[in-house]
């Protein structure tokens, strides 16, 4: 591994006519300075042998990379940028990264030509089917399929097509290549763009050696395999016939990886359901069970297992995993509190009796039905020059949480970012996130008893705003809203809220209210209330019930506004 980091690359200038090409070379020289050590001999030669292509060699490759499919009509590569296209594809031929005249299955051929030219191209076999030649493209595919099933080349399908297709072969060395920049398959190449067009804009967090996302070659092996068994999860494939791939996959190494492991967690808890939705409970137990393990997202994974065992009839060895099993969350906690007392009283064992319900206030608002949403129905009826409302959900306390708290977020910590182009550290679901960052947190919330908080918070939201984060929402944290929860919300609550969602990012950064009401001339008692509105037959989620009993602890003003519609005359 090179031991000097490279400077963290850009998006090209859209001004220059091959930018995307521009952007390809960047991301290759900064895999090629950060992964050299994870490469094998054919993509370095890869690499290397790319950027000494003819430059529009180079673009038509590129250009292919970004769209969809690995087959392309040639006539469709027309580019003015690039120029001759059969000149730019005669280097990308004789280099092997593009092959002329492959084989073609019957639903490429499909996909690459209109319905009057596979009529002229299959007229024999259209025929020999007994299909009209008024059949449409999709009934002419599905009649054809059980008789063409071989592939074949262009020139063997119809000898005399107007047009070549051509197919791409490098295509698994640049997914790997875009893998091990970005650390995710999610993201690529329209990232530099929309960052050079400004409509994303990221936090510059220092990069080196250790922010690789990717320490191991068989980490890179396990995260692809792990996409492609969910990706036919996806389509279809049988939780049965992945069982021994998912099962099997990786090594113990590769699983010390923390946000690989829960990678591979959250597959093996997708398999469970897959294969409870499909009866096989035997499988959905082992794969929950499996998926249970990962420290850092186990959760779902082990209240399914309780609750299958259940309707299994095994209400004792429920029982005995659930009161052996510490809530590693209030969501957990809130499960177990249910699924617990429910099995005790199956087995004839003594419950304790529930803890009293929070006294949550509840009130009814009776509006004529509007052609807007529930909630901006109630904002506009509150509505008051000296109480304004706004509708946030939760971009409010977050984003006040997320400008505080900036620094902690966005510390340079291993595994946390990977490339310049990240809207949040990469571990931020997991449960050792605030952990490793805990002196950090202590550092920002202690600006909420010392006074300086909101200083910071306006510092920030002027510093940064703009730059993706996973808890800002600048559309809705205005300067105007800003300005008013400074003002009204005290420190104390603020503090009460933050802490609430230190607890369990993953979960709590969700469920709280609709509204905010700002009582800016209250001489007593709070000077705001949070509002969660319920349309007529809506009711409190659990994430939405746990907030709304936190309120009533704490003593944070926050009720629950029923609406009901007017009954016409």
């Amino acid at each position: 591994m090179n031991s000097k980091w490279p400077a963290a690359p850009t998006a090209a200038s859209l001004d220059d006519p091959r930018y995307y090409l521009a952007n390809f070379r960047c991301l290759l020289e900064w895999v090629a300075a950060c992964y050299d050590d994870l490469l094998s001999d054919a993509e370095r030669a890869f690499m290397r042998d790319v950027l000494d292509l003819p430059v529009p060699a180079q673009a038509l490759l590129v250009r292919m990379v970004m769209r969809r499919g690995e087959t392309f009509r040639a006539a469709r590569l027309d580019y003015a940028e690039i120029g001759d296209t059969a000149a730019a594809l005669a280097p990308l031929v004789v280099s092997g990264w593009v092959e002329e005249d492959p084989l073609l299955s019957l639903d490429e051929l499909f996909r690459h030509w209109r319905l009057a030219e596979l009529r002229t191209a299959l007229a024999g076999d259209i025929r020999a089917a007994g299909l009209p030649a008024s059949t449409g493209k999709a009934r002419l595919r599905e009649a054809l399929a059980a008789r063409l099933v071989e592939p074949r080349r262009l020139t063997q399908w119809w000898p005399e097509a107007p047009d070549r297709i051509v197919r791409i072969t490098c295509m698994d060395h640049c997914e790997r290549l875009r893998l091990m920049f970005f650390g995710n398959l999610r993201q690529d190449w329209a990232d530099f763009v929309l960052a050079e067009l400004g409509m994303q804009r990221y936090e510059r967090v220092p990069l080196d050696p250790a922010s690789r996302a990717f320490q191991r070659r068989a980490e890179v092996d396990a995260y692809r395999h792990l996409h492609q068994l969910r990706e036919r999860l996806d389509v279809g494939e049988s939780a049965d016939s992945l069982w021994p791939e998912v099962a099997a996959s990786g090594s113990d190494e590769v699983w010390d990886s923390p946000w690989l492991a829960t990678r591979r967690a959250r597959l093996l808890f997708q398999l469970g359901r897959e294969a409870e939705r499909h009866g096989n409970q035997t499988l959905a137990l082992e794969a929950y069970t499996e998926s249970a393990r990962d420290p850092g997202g186990g959760g779902e994974a082990r209240i399914r297992r309780l609750r299958l065992l259940e309707r299994l009839g095994e209400s004792r060895d429920a029982l005995t995993l659930a009161e052996a099993q510490p809530s590693r969350s209030d969501a957990e906690g809130q499960a177990l509190a249910r699924l617990v007392p429910r099995l005790r009283r199956r087995l004839g064992l003594a419950v304790q009796p529930p803890p009293p319900a929070p006294d949550i206030e509840h009130w009814t608002l009776t509006l004529p039905e509007p052609a807007v949403g529930v909630e901006v129905a109630v904002r506009d009826h509150l509505q008051r020059t000296e109480c304004p409302v706004h509708y946030v959900e939760n971009a409010l306390i977050g984003g006040l949480f997320g400008l505080l708290c900036w620094e902690a977020i966005f510390a340079p910590l291993p595994g946390a970012f990977f490339h310049p182009f990240q809207r949040g550290p990469a571990d931020l679901r997991r449960e050792d996130f605030v952990g490793r960052r805990r002196e950090r947190f202590d550092v920002c919330l202690a600006q909420l008893e010392e006074g300086s908080y909101a200083a910071t918070i306006r510092r920030h939201w002027h510093t940064k705003h703009g730059l993706a984060s996973p808890f800002v929402d600048w559309q809705v944290l205005d300067e105007t809203l800003l300005e008013r929860a400074l003002a009204c919300l005290p420190a104390a609550h603020l503090e009460r809220l933050f802490v609430r969602l230190l607890a369990d990012i993953g979960t709590n950064r969700a469920g709280l209210p609709d509204l905010i009401q700002f009582l800016p001339e209250a001489t007593q008692g709070p000077r705001y209330r949070l509002i969660e509105v319920k349309g007529p037959g809506d009711r409190l989620q659990d994430n939405q019930r746990r907030w709304m009993a936190y309120f009533h602890t704490h003593g944070i003003p926050a009720s629950v506004c029923r609406v009901r519609w007017q009954t016409p005359p």
